[in-house]
């Protein structure tokens, strides 16, 4: 049987991001986290968070802070790399702005994010 793995990786990274964004449209920071691996590193805004932990503490402070949403307007993937263009809006000055989501995968969860 032939196997097509971008297909089938596509399909993976489209469902993690969406997974992702369905955890924050219910400002879920536990759910938002659990798409990240033990070991994943995000880099927002000059700052660096390090594991789940970290993650979900720095999702639940943005959240507070800004109550960002997320509108989805591109996904782009290429092997275990994944680009998410979306309009973010919230308590924040210039709101909405459209931001670039960089991703990177291992395993079926999120290794990296650069925003």
């Amino acid at each position: 049987m032939y196997y097509n793995k971008s297909r089938e990786e596509t399909r993976r990274g489209r469902k993690l991001i969406a997974d992702l964004i369905a955890a924050q449209d219910k400002f879920d920071s536990k759910a938002f986290a659990e798409n990240f691996s033990d070991d994943a590193i995000v880099h927002d805004e000059g700052k660096t968070y390090h594991g789940k932990t970290e993650i979900r503490q720095w999702n639940e402070m943005t959240n507070a802070k800004y109550k960002t949403k997320y509108e989805p307007l591109e996904v782009t993937t290429e092997g275990d790399k994944i680009i998410l263009a979306a309009k973010i809006s919230g308590t924040f000055p210039g709101s909405p702005i459209i931001i670039k989501y960089h991703f990177e995968t291992k395993h079926g969860k999120i290794n990296s994010l650069r925003i």
